[in-house]
């Protein structure tokens, strides 16, 4: 199962809520999404008359596929039920809350799967703290390994 991570999610936002979704795509975009051309820069969802969609959500052109190529950044339907759409209506009304892709991936059954989050954005010194947290950890590992 290949895995591709959106890593600026965990560094610019809080994770509050996931919901794992599929994703409508054409067939050139599977396969170049196997072949690992893909990249979450400023991918986003939003909620269009009651229907989610993804933006901004890179994924190459295929080099094999014919004259229909797809887009490489068109906007892709993402596929929830009513009750997990309103839930996330409810969410994303409260002030401050988006739509994100924590990561994408293909499953055991070959369908392309998205890890969709409602975030928070994270201010200046929130990334300031994370980090300071980070070497912290860091230096304790080492005094650690050090000490045995």
């Amino acid at each position: 199962m290949k895995t591709y991570k959106n890593k600026k999610a965990l560094k610019d936002f809080f994770i509050l809520d996931e919901l794992e979704v599929g994703i409508v795509l054409r067939g050139s975009e599977i396969k170049s999404i196997r072949a690992g051309n893909i990249s979450f820069k400023d991918s986003y969802a939003k909620l269009e008359r009651g229907e989610i969609w993804l933006y901004n959500l890179h994924i190459s052109g295929f080099k094999q596929a014919s004259y229909n190529d797809h887009e490489p950044e068109r906007k892709r339907k993402l596929l929830l039920h009513k009750k997990q759409i309103n839930k996330f209506r409810k969410k994303i009304e409260e002030k401050g809350l988006t739509l994100i892709p924590k990561n994408l991936y293909i499953n055991e059954k070959g369908l392309v799967k998205v890890t969709l989050a409602i975030a928070k954005g994270k201010r200046n010194y929130d990334k300031r703290d994370d980090l300071q947290k980070k070497d912290q950890l860091r230096d304790m590992e080492r005094k650690v390994k050090n000490y045995g």
